[in-house]
Parts: structure tokens; C-alpha cells; sequence
């Protein structure tokens, strides 16, 4: 083998020499825009909903360990009460305060279901007199809001101005129509600002804590604290049992109808064209997040209202991450 250097005879070679204009241009690395994995996760998580197996298996695992805990107890008070009479009644008490404590919290979240079946009641009837565009219907429909806000001194000046206004409406509509505009509207505002309030707090989370998973716990635990508090506003105050529930209610319907996606669209009012690029990519999550996070809020606004959005429009998304994350990072 030759050493030395090797030369090359290009001016006789007849072979096609590579054109460099007619090259393919040299791709641009973008990132792929971010996509809201947290509240994505989160809305799955929530939303899942467990087989029949699993079910069984939770109901009978409950039952069992109920049953061994009440028998110990039971065993361990009367064995007490052999031993040292005093020290057994003393027990008896505070195992009887416990079940009574108990009982209690049971009685709490049995009317909080009620409370929620309350208002799914005032919707759907409200909707029926709309449709059917029935006077009467919608008379029993507003003095039945007016009895679930008796007792609120926030709704006290829109209930009076309906009382007074509401000999003159003639027709479902409007009578339904001024029930939203003086008892509803100012609960609306209360309750976006809660919804607002959530979506900062995700997006602050997710944008400055960089811990593996710590970003789904906190829009999850955010947007379960959301729900409850716009289910107060509107009258719909939850137990534990009752908040969760009506947030599998809520995060299913975003899941089934494709909510919990977003696009650039959407967050166009905040971050001003491509602006998007421009962010770290931890913020742009942040900024997905708290978005996605106010898609839920209206889903629950449209869940809890006693009375469908008519005359009164629905929360615009937009308008609500435009308030609550416009300038949060800064606009670039």
C-alpha cells in the first residue's frame, strides 16, 4: 500500500459533480410546542374510571377491614372493661364520640349530594321550561333559586330587584333572562375569579417546580380545590366524596369531548404571536397548563350553575387566561 498523500484527478473525471444550490435546505430544529402533560395526566388520572373488578375489590376490602377493626375494638373494649371497669367506660365514650363524629360526616356528605342533585334539578328544569318556553314552569324554577340563595347576603340586592321585576316578564325567557342577570351574574364574576386564581397557580407551579411529577399533584390538588370552590359559590357546597365525584364529572366530560388539548389558538392573547418559541420550555408548559386549567373551570361553571348560560354569556376562555396569565412571565 502507497503512503504519502493522494491526489485526485477532477478535470478528466466525467462523472456528475453535485450541485450545491440544488441541495435541500438544512431543516430548522423547532421544538415541538408545549402540550400540558400535568393537566393532561391529571385529567386522565381523575377521569379514569375503575372496572367492575376493581370496584368489588375496594367494596370488599372495605367491608373486611371494617368488620376486623369493629371486632377488635369491641374485643379490646370488653376485655378493658374485666380488667379495669373505669379505664372500659372511659374507652366505651371515646369509641362512641368517634362513631357519633362519624356519623356525623356521613349525614355532611349525604347533603352535600343533595345539595349537587339540587342543582342539577334547577338546570335541567330551567332547560326544559326554555325549551318548552313555558311561563309557569319558569316561575317555580326562580322562586325555587330564590330559596336556594335565601339565606346569602351577597344575592340579597338581586333578589330583590327580580322580586320586583319579575310581574312584567311575560315569557319564559325573559323571566329566566332576569333571574341570571340579577341573581347569577354577580356569582359568575365570583366564580371566574376563582377559576382565574387556579390557572395562575398551575401555571406558577408547573413553570418554577421542576420535580418529576410534582407539577400533576399540584394542578390535580389545584383544579380539585377549584371545582369544590365554584360548586360554594354557586350554592353546592361538597363534602370530600362530593368534590371528587364532581370532578370525575367535570375532567370526563373535557376528556370525552377532547378539551384537555391545546393549541397555540389559544394562548395566542397571552403570548402574542410566536412568542411561544421564544419561552423556556418550562414556562411555555406553565403557560399550557394554567390554560387548560381554565377550560376546566368553565366546564365546572356550566356544570354547578343552577340555570344554563342564555341570556348571559359563557366565560369565554380566553378572556379568563388573558386575566390570569397575561404578564405572569412576561410578554417578551
Amino acid at each position: 500500500m502507497a503512503k504519502g498523500p493522494v491526489l485526485f484527478d477532477l478535470e478528466n473525471d466525467t462523472a456528475p459533480r453535485p450541485q450545491v444550490a440544488a441541495a435541500a435546505p438544512v431543516p430548522d430544529l423547532v421544538a415541538a410546542a408545549p402540550q400540558g402533560q400535568a393537566m393532561q395526566m391529571a385529567a386522565s388520572l381523575a377521569a379514569r374510571k375503575p372496572s367492575r373488578l376493581v370496584r368489588l375489590f375496594w367494596w370488599l376490602a372495605t367491608a373486611l377491614i371494617s368488620a376486623v377493626v369493629s371486632i377488635a375494638a369491641w374485643t379490646f373494649v370488653v376485655d378493658l372493661m374485666a380488667r379495669a371497669p373505669l379505664l372500659g367506660i372511659a374507652m366505651s365514650v371515646l369509641l362512641a364520640a368517634f362513631v357519633l363524629v362519624l356519623a356525623l360526616l356521613g349525614l355532611r356528605e349525604m347533603a352535600a349530594f343533595g345539595r349537587l342533585a339540587r342543582l342539577d334539578g334547577l338546570r335541567h328544569d330551567a332547560g326544559e321550561a326554555l325549551a318548552q318556553d313555558d311561563l309557569t314552569a319558569a316561575r317555580k324554577v326562580t322562586d325555587r333559586l330564590v330559596a336556594l340563595y335565601k339565606g346569602r347576603e351577597d344575592t340579597r340586592w338581586g333578589r330583590d330587584r327580580l322580586a320586583d321585576l319579575r310581574a312584567d316578564q311575560m315569557d319564559a325567557q325573559g323571566l329566566l333572562a332576569l333571574a341570571e342577570a340579577e341573581v347569577l351574574a354577580p356569582l359568575d364574576k365570583a366564580a371566574s375569579r376563582e377559576v382565574e386564581a387556579a390557572a395562575r397557580q398551575v401555571a406558577t407551579v408547573t413553570a418554577l417546580v421542576p420535580l418529576a411529577l410534582a407539577d400533576v399533584a399540584a394542578a390535580l390538588t389545584a383544579n380539585l380545590r377549584m371545582i369544590r370552590r365554584v360548586a360554594e359559590v354557586y350554592g353546592g357546597r361538597s363534602g370530600f366524596f362530593g368534590s371528587w365525584r364532581l370532578t370525575r364529572a367535570v375532567l370526563s366530560h373535557m376528556v370525552a369531548t377532547g378539551a384537555v388539548a391545546v393549541g397555540d389558538d389559544l394562548l395566542e392573547p397571552v403570548l402574542g404571536g410566536t412568542i411561544l418559541g421564544k419561552l423556556s420550555r418550562r414556562f411555555g408548559e406553565g403557560l399550557v397548563n394554567g390554560a387548560l386549567t381554565a377550560r376546566v373551570g368553565v366546564a365546572a361553571m356550566e356544570v354547578c350553575r343552577p340555570l344554563p348560560f342564555a341570556k348571559e354569556k359563557r366565560p369565554k376562555v380566553r378572556g379568563i387566561v388573558k386575566n390570569a396569565l397575561g404578564g405572569l412571565f412576561g410578554k417578551g
